[in-house]
This record gives C-alpha cells, structure tokens and sequence, in this order.
C-alpha cells in the first residue's frame, strides 16, 4: 500500500500561484510513476500531469501546459505541482496518485492510477 498525502492548496487570486505537494509513505517512492487530477464540482476527475520514477518524463494536459509544472524529490519522498497564473477555471479538488513502476500509455485515465491522496481544495476567486 502507498498513502498519499496532499498539501499545499488555498485561496488565491486570479493570476496567482501556488504549490501543491504530495508526501507519500508505505512502499519505495522511487518505484511509482506519480500524477495528479483535479476534480471540480458536478465534473468528472480529469487529468492534470504525471511524472515517471525518476522524473526524466513529464505529461500534462493541454489546459494546463506552460502553467503548471510537476517535479519530484525521490530523497523526500514528495511529489509537486506548481501552479502559476491560476484561473478560476482551474478551482478544483487536486488529488495525487500513483502507480507502479510506469507511467501507463493511458496515463488520462483515472483507473490507471492505483493509489490515491484525499485531496487538495484549489479555489481562485476572479
């Protein structure tokens, strides 16, 4: 078992920023490709970024390229997600996972990921 834990979110202004972090316990770190989803009201869990083991690769949605930047502390166990230039449309529930070893080629589906964090509230007001 891997227990996520996120941290990080708040209420920030249009145009702000902030940083997401997600310690993570229970097994060896390094063994896990990580991502990260967001989920806001009356909406389905959508994909947000992932990042391989060693994190040498990195994905994002398109909705979110060029803002967001997810990294990797292996020594710390923690994953991050930084998020600049926020939007209203960004106002989420952002939730960690992870699974093992790879990055699946279906890395958008939220079934692929086997563990999960109980979330991060992200709210920017306008």
């Amino acid at each position: 078992q891997v227990q996520l834990v996120e941290s990080g979110g708040g209420l920030v202004q249009a145009g702000g920023s902030l940083r997401l972090s997600c310690a993570a316990s229970g097994r060896t770190f390094s063994n896990y490709a990580m991502a990260w989803f967001r989920q806001a009201p009356g909406k389905e869990r959508e994909f947000v970024a992932a990042i391989s083991w060693n994190g040498g690769d990195t994905y994002y949605a398109d909705s979110v390229k060029g803002r967001f930047t997810c990294s990797r502390d292996n020594a710390k166990n923690n994953v991050y997600l930084q998020i600049n230039s926020l939007k209203p449309e960004d106002t989420a529930v952002y939730y960690c996972s992870a699974r093992f070893l790879q990055i699946p080629y279906e890395r958008s589906d939220y079934g692929m990921w086997n563990y999960w964090g109980q979330g991060t509230q992200v709210t920017v007001s306008s």
